[in-house]
């Protein structure tokens, strides 16, 4: 980049160790006590936090900076309620009617999910993120995005933490297919149903699966060249 309008001075501020590991563990504490919420309050939660959430995700890193994703908030109760019925309908299909796999079903079980999803009408707001895969700069001129799926999905992972961060819940929900959000929130061709985040406070009484996370020696490999390559 040897063009000086388009660069600019990196603001960084360099910290000493100690510094950076308070910071780290207290993140990881924060981030350590998320999970997905499937029992939401109706409270409503302001539309401005939801904004808040979407900006922070959109400062994800992507592929040529095109920023492939549309964060379409939804809180119209009508609305809420036709995503809803249909993604029961497909769900219904993947549980009762055999298009989950045995082994698929055997794996959900400790979660104790059903084909019935009455959060995303309870929830104050559904949050379905849609990947562009490709740009339409005019009728005529069409460019292609890179690295879609990488990209929305860094940028679906901040949202996550933003929402936990400021003290609210959500879930990752991926009916498949999605095709049917394409149509009930009217989006473009370039556009494809990525996920949908239900979005709101926890319901009093709220439980969740009692889960534990890998310790990082199962998901970490310090990489070591051991010698094998040595002569």
């Amino acid at each position: 980049m040897t063009d000086e309008a388009m660069v600019r001075s990196l603001a960084f501020t360099r910290l000493d160790p100690e510094q950076m590991m308070d910071l780290a563990s207290q993140f990881l504490e924060v981030m350590g006590r998320r999970r997905s919420v499937r029992e939401f309050a109706p409270d409503p939660v302001p539309q401005a936090l939801v904004e808040m959430a979407i900006r922070t995700a959109s400062t994800a890193p992507s592929g040529a900076n095109r920023q492939p994703w549309t964060f379409v908030a939804v809180s119209d109760p009508d609305l809420k309620r036709r995503i809803r019925v249909a993604a029961e309908e497909e769900e219904r299909q993947n549980y009762e009617g055999g298009r989950l796999p045995s082994a698929w079903r055997k794996a959900l079980e400790p979660l104790g999910t059903s084909w019935e999803k009455p959060y995303l009408e309870i929830a104050p707001w559904i949050v379905v993120v849609f990947e562009q895969r490709y740009l339409v700069r005019s009728a005529d001129v069409i460019e292609k995005n890179y690295y879609v799926k990488e990209s929305v999905g860094i940028a679906c992972g901040l949202f996550i933490a933003a929402i936990h961060n400021m003290g609210l819940a959500t879930l990752p929900h991926t009916p498949s297919p999605m095709v049917f959000l394409t149509r009930v929130l009217d989006r473009p061709e370039n556009e494809r149903p990525f996920a949908v985040f239900p979005v709101g406070y926890p319901a009093a009484g709220c439980v969740v699966p009692d889960l534990v996370r890998k310790p990082l020696d199962d998901v970490m490999v310090l990489a070591a060249d051991g010698g094998a390559n040595r002569s």
